[in-house]
């Protein structure tokens, strides 16, 4: 079993930055990627970021050279880091872990507006 618990939601102006934070607990050995996922209101849940065990990430096209995604083995925390949001990148964000199953974390919103 994994735990994910994120931080770091809220709302931001347009062209701001945020940074989200996701902490793993449980059997976190067996974790080979973690990542964020978002879902807009209506839409379906998408990929946002996502980076392996051995630092190696990938990114939506929506979002590619605005976030950050990073990896602290030690800590056993990812993190995401927004910057150049707009209002499209309004969505809750959820922290993923995969070890053959998919974990979730609750859930924090971001809202990007003026």
């Amino acid at each position: 079993q994994v735990q994910l618990v994120e931080s770091g939601g809220g709302l931001v102006q347009p062209g701001g930055s945020l940074r989200l934070s996701c902490a793993a607990s449980g059997t976190i050995l067996s974790i080979y990627r973690m990542g964020w996922y978002r879902q807009a209101p209506g839409k379906q849940r998408e990929l946002v970021a996502t980076i392996t065990s051995g630092g190696s990430a990938n990114y939506a096209d929506s979002v590619k050279g605005r976030f950050t995604i990073s990896r602290d083995n030690a800590k056993n925390t990812v993190r995401l880091q927004m910057n150049s949001l707009k209002p499209e990148d309004t969505a809750v964000y959820y922290c993923n872990a995969k070890t053959g199953v998919d974990y979730w974390g609750q859930g924090t919103q971001v809202t990007v507006s003026s």
